[in-house]
């Protein structure tokens, strides 16, 4: 079965994941950029709104940390330790070293999960791209080096006193030195200039021994020109469809040419930083088996967001490393409530708000629905976490918000709890009354959903959950939608766990 893991890749790779079981590796890590990255939310007009929320910090610091990661790479000897030792010499103590130590594990890691037959890409820029050939080359030999694919892509312009960047690298690694890995050939469409002068692949125009032919027979070099290292392929268009939000999300296009190229149906795909999940997205559509992983909640939320949207539900999966009882959503509220948050937030298909001053203030969540078929106007549910003890006056907090945001769209609220609500509570919850939707059903102004009702397969109360939660952007549909339900009177179980069973299995 395909699986998602939250938690960190090196030790998800070392405790799940075989050797040599994997047949395409695809990694966008961070850039070692320096910056702080930050999902960014649109409003029903399709413009970009003010909410955000951190997704994560692409800035690497020499530290205690980084020591012990130098450390545990030199320790295992061989080319790998050698080469980050000379490193050291070179580079010193510095940010540029702490990221290059996070990396070196990694990177050993995948060489011994990959097939013989496998192939890794690495998707970099050129603020690290020559350092981690050189650990890549520590890792497979040198020999094993195949392409230094460029993506190109059109950007906006920007003022600079350099020539504007308008590329990034993927780096392309097989495991057999001799190259015998999986490779399906690609061809790039003829230009339109060699068609006029040779005409189309119907009149039998090849292309042979790197020159234009005419053949009487039709054969696979018909197919237009093999493909070169250079890919013309745009950025995601800000109005897209296909964007979700995530700030460093790649376009399917570009996926489709790795998987394409070096897998086929039934393989493996593997991609360790996962973000907002393009790359198992595409390998789900293209029947490829899958494994992704990130170590955020935030992002997995949004990968079983996209998942459920794009396939309609038939994506089949398990999401390992979550919570899966009261207890461990206990231990991740106390070891990091943020986590937690994001957990709770995004089980139910929700999007995280950050908190600021002034009108996001008192809200960690929003889930945003279409409230009338027959209308392009949305609604809200406001949401509040608290992982700690719960009080009347946070409901009462909770219904000043509410009405706070009435002119928003703001509908009903949510209590998002780790602990069970005392009678008073869910009677001063019950007092706020019931919102009448368009759909002829009723729901709870403020309703309270606990952790262990969560993980048991509850979820918010609202209309028809499954087909009007516009939360987030949709993914590109891969697959035709289920028949639209009209109504879904009583809980819904828009917060139960999508595509699958929970449990630990090694790959």
């Amino acid at each position: 079965m395909n699986q998602l893991f939250y938690g960190d890749n090196l030790d998800v790779l070392r405790r799940h994941v075989g050797n040599e079981s994997i047949d395409l590796i695809y990694l966008d890590p961070p850039f070692q950029s320096g910056k702080n990255y930050n999902i960014f939310f649109r409003n029903e007009s399709g413009s970009k709104s003010e909410e955000q929320v951190q997704a994560f910090k692409d800035t690497w610091f020499w530290g205690p940390e980084a020591e012990e990661s130098f450390h545990e790479v030199v320790s295992t000897g061989g080319d790998l330790a050698q080469t980050i030792v000379a490193l050291r010499s070179i580079l010193g103590e510095c940010d540029l070293l702490a990221y290059l130590a996070m990396m070196a594990p990694r990177l050993q890691e995948l060489h011994r999960v990959l097939k013989s037959t496998g192939t890794l890409y690495l998707h970099c820029d050129s603020r690290a791209s020559h350092y981690l050939k050189i650990l890549l080359d520590a890792c497979f030999g040198g020999t094993c080096f195949r392409n230094e694919v460029i993506w190109r892509y059109r950007r906006m312009p920007a003022i600079s006193r350099d020539f504007q960047r308008v590329h990034d690298v993927l780096l392309r690694y097989t495991k057999d030195p001799d190259g015998r890995a999986t490779f399906n050939k690609l061809y790039d469409e003829l230009a339109p200039s060699t068609v006029q002068t040779w005409g189309t692949k119907k009149q039998n125009a090849v292309f042979k021994d790197g020159h234009r032919q005419r053949s009487s027979t039709l054969d696979e070099e018909s197919l237009g020109v093999p493909m070169g290292d250079v890919w013309d392929i745009g950025i995601i268009a800000p109005v897209a469809k296909e964007r979700l939000g995530y700030p460093t999300q790649k376009p399917e296009a570009l996926l489709e040419r790795v998987v394409n190229a070096s897998s086929n149906p039934g393989d493996v795909v593997l991609d360790p930083f996962c973000g907002c999940g393009t790359a198992v997205a595409v390998a789900e559509r293209l029947k490829r088996n899958w494994v992704g992983i990130d170590i955020t909640h935030l992002a997995i939320g949004l990968i079983k967001y996209r998942m459920e949207t794009a396939f309609g539900g038939r994506a089949n999966y398990e999401v390992i490393g979550e919570p899966t009882s009261l207890a461990a959503a206990a231990q991740l509220a106390g070891e990091n409530p943020y986590q937690f948050q994001w957990w709770f937030v995004g089980r139910i298909l929700g999007r995280p708000a950050e908190r600021r001053k002034g009108k996001d203030r008192g809200i960690d969540g929003r889930l945003v629905f279409q409230d009338d078929p027959q209308s392009k106007g949305l609604k809200q549910i406001v949401l509040s976490v608290k992982a700690g003890k719960l009080a009347p006056a946070h409901v009462r907090d909770l219904r000043g918000v509410l009405e706070r945001e009435e002119r928003q769209g703001a509908a009903m609220g949510a209590l998002l709890t780790l602990h069970e609500p005392t009678r008073e509570i869910i009677r001063e919850a019950s007092s706020a009354g019931f919102y009448n939707s368009p759909w002829g059903t009723k729901h709870p102004r403020i309703q309270i959903l606990t952790a262990e009702q969560l993980i048991a397969g509850q979820g918010l109360s609202y209309p028809a959950p499954g087909h009007t939660n516009m939360t987030l952007r949709k993914g590109r549909v891969q697959a035709p939608p289920p028949a639209v339900q009209q109504s879904l009177p009583g809980l819904a179980r828009a917060g139960a766990p999508i595509g699958a069973r929970r449990k630990r299995s090694r790959i």
